[in-house]
């Protein structure tokens, strides 16, 4: 499919950066795990030439829960506090960004198994059986485990629209 990694690279990255930033919940951090895995890819890219984007999503799950379990051994960051004095109007997009943002951090609240299924199931659009084979289960754990986190989500999301927030910013912004 692709002649050279240069062509996988240029051709691929963009989907895969979308992947590790769904995965991870930081574009910064995606960005590091799609250069690692494309180095892990470059590594082996006479046994990956045959199926690079599989083999570089593998690699992409496989940093994304290392990072989940180096995360749970040291100590929580600390975000910092949003400055809102530079904020004095909303601009058209407002609503886009916030609803992205919603979904982000309503995709970070879900368990990690959940998250990359849901990831990889809706925005990769890979099948039930492409979803169990990346994952390394079976077609009925990736089914249950798409149950339980769209269940999750629409809770998730449900809580935001109906919260006294949400209302009020969505008022603010129609106005």
């Amino acid at each position: 499919m692709f002649a050279s990694f240069d062509e996988f690279v240029e051709d691929r990255s963009t989907a895969l950066l979308r992947t590790a930033f769904l995965l991870t919940g930081d574009r910064g951090h995606a960005e590091d795990l799609v250069q690692t895995a494309l180095l892990r890819t470059l590594r082996r890219w006479s046994r990956a030439r045959a199926a690079p984007e599989a083999y570089t999503r593998r690699v992409l799950v496989n940093l994304a829960k290392d990072r989940i379990r180096a995360r749970g051994r040291r100590p929580p960051e600390t975000p910092l506090p949003p400055d809102v004095a530079g904020l004095r109007e909303v601009d058209a997009g407002y609503d886009r960004v916030a609803d992205r943002k919603v979904v982000t951090e309503a995709l970070a609240e879900l368990p990690l198994r959940q998250r990359q299924v849901v990831v990889l199931r809706f925005v990769e659009d890979l099948s039930v059986d492409q979803t169990a084979a990346l994952l390394g289960c079976t077609s009925g754990t990736v089914k249950s485990y798409t149950t339980r986190a769209l269940t999750r989500l629409r809770e998730l999301l449900a809580d935001f629209h109906d919260s006294p927030v949400a209302m009020k910013e969505t008022t603010d912004v129609r106005r």
